[in-house]
C-alpha cells in the first residue's frame, strides 16, 4: 500500500467536515487469498493516518520533540464495510467525536476514490503520554485549543453508525441446550 500524507498543519482552517489526512494506493502485496485487503493491513493504514491527524492537531513531530511527549492507540474498532482491491486509491478522513487533556476519541473513515464508496471504518482512542514516564499525562494548552477549534467545527456533525458497536451473539436456544456453551 503506497501512501502519502495529505500534511494538514495546526494553522490548516477547521473545516465542519472530516479531515481527509492520508490517501494511498492498495499494493498487490496486501491482498489475501480472497482478492481483496488483507484484515490487518486496514489496521496499517489507519494507524499511518494518525501522523498526520496528530500534526492537523499540534501534536506532531515538532510538538512531540520539544515537551518529550507521544501519543498511544488504546483502542481500536474496525468495521469492515466493502471489498478494496489491488491498485485502488483511497483516502482516509477523521472526523473528531470527543477529547480532554489526556484523550482523543476519532472516527476514522476509508473512502475508495475512483468510485467514492465506503471502505471501512476505525473509531478510535488516543492517549496522550508523558515520554519520561511512559504514562498518560496532560497536553499542553496550544493542541488542547487547537483540538477546542476542531471540536467546535465537528460537534455537529452526525454521529457515523457504526461509533459505539459492541461485538456480541445472541445465544440461541439450541446453543443453550449444548452441555459445552452452558
Amino acid at each position: 500500500m503506497s501512501v502519502e500524507s495529505l500534511s494538514p498543519q495546526p494553522t490548516d482552517a477547521v473545516l465542519r467536515s472530516p479531515v481527509d489526512v492520508l490517501s494511498g494506493t492498495v499494493q498487490q502485496g496486501w491482498i489475501d487469498y480472497n482478492g481483496h485487503l488483507n484484515a490487518g493491513y486496514y489496521l496499517v493504514a489507519f494507524d499511518d493516518a494518525i501522523a498526520p491527524w496528530m500534526d492537523f492537531i499540534g501534536l506532531g513531530t515538532a510538538h512531540r520533540e520539544v515537551r518529550d511527549i507521544t501519543t498511544f492507540s488504546a483502542e481500536n474498532h474496525i468495521t469492515y464495510v466493502r471489498e478494496i482491491g489491488p491498485d485502488e486509491p483511497y483516502v482516509i478522513s477523521i472526523q473528531m467525536l470527543g477529547f480532554d487533556r489526556k484523550r482523543i476519541h476519532a472516527f476514522q473513515v476509508m473512502t475508495q476514490t475512483r468510485d467514492n464508496y465506503l471502505v471501512a471504518t476505525c473509531e478510535v482512542m488516543s492517549l496522550h503520554i508523558d515520554g519520561p514516564t511512559r504514562r498518560v499525562g496532560l497536553m499542553a494548552d496550544e493542541p488542547y485549543r487547537r483540538l477546542g477549534e476542531i471540536w467546535e467545527a465537528h460537534q455537529h456533525l452526525p454521529l457515523p453508525p457504526q461509533v459505539g458497536h459492541v461485538i456480541s451473539i445472541r445465544p440461541s436456544e439450541e446453543a443453550s441446550l449444548h452441555p459445552d456453551l452452558a
